[in-house]
């Protein structure tokens, strides 16, 4: 492990430096594996969020209380200790790389992979048009917030807050929903590839309005975060 830093709120970012890493494909994810001292061993996969690069990959771990995992790796580990890691994971939930429309829509910590697949997108240059919207509790709360605020070339980023906003704040509030889709996402006659992730509720509901407003079922993945005891 080379570095750690405060994410947001809840969540810390791990920079690692797996020997021999061969980079990755944006949306890919890792898993990392604790082993106690009495030889019990937890695994929990954290989203990648930087852009693909050798040598070199970083996470967002977001913190859980009664997780045994996320305290770890957010309040004991220090750069220089080791960390057992499988990985990158992952071929469904990555970025299409045809250069056609993308439509990103994130729920808290669902935004990880989606990082990533906008830091490639800086690297490589302008593609089809991109719209990231993202719904967080607070702007706190809000993970990658200095990268959002300079986002790739044409991508546009929308960012509503959930659980109460500052003194003026010009973007959105409220849950993603149904009219919120149809006012500031790609409209289905783009016939966009739409990703969407975040807890499992989120997901299903803004799937569930996506295909109402006529997106097709075929160009619309879908990446769960469950409760997993962090």
């Amino acid at each position: 492990m080379r570095s750690t830093g405060r994410e947001s709120a809840r969540a810390w970012r791990l920079a690692l430096a797996p020997p021999d890493w061969p980079g990755h494909v944006p949306g890919q994810h890792l898993d990392v594996r604790l082993t106690a001292e009495d030889g019990y061993t937890a695994q929990r996969s954290y989203s990648i969020a930087s852009a693909p690069r050798a040598g070199h990959v970083e996470l967002v771990v977001e913190r859980l209380d009664d997780g045994e995992v996320s305290p770890y790796l957010t309040d004991v580990l220090v750069p220089g200790d080791v960390l057992e890691l499988r990985g990158p994971v992952g071929g469904y939930f990555v970025w299409p790389g045809d250069g056609g429309a993308v439509q990103l829509v994130a729920g808290g910590s669902g935004v990880v992979p989606f990082l990533s697949m906008l830091a490639a997108r800086r690297d490589r240059g302008a593609g089809g048009e991109v719209r990231l919207l993202y719904s967080a509790r607070t702007l706190d709360d809000v993970i990658g917030r200095e990268e959002l605020e300079r986002p790739a070339d044409g991508a546009q980023v929308r960012l509503t807050l959930t659980r109460g906003a500052p003194a003026g704040w010009a973007g959105l509030t409220g849950r993603v929903d149904g009219p919120m889709l149809a006012a500031h996402a790609l409209p289905a006659a783009a016939r966009p590839w739409v990703l969407v992730c975040g807890p499992t509720g989120f997901v299903e509901a803004v799937a569930r309005e996506l295909l109402a407003l006529g997106h097709d079922p075929a160009r619309v993945k879908t990446e769960r975060f469950g409760a997993t005891g962090g």
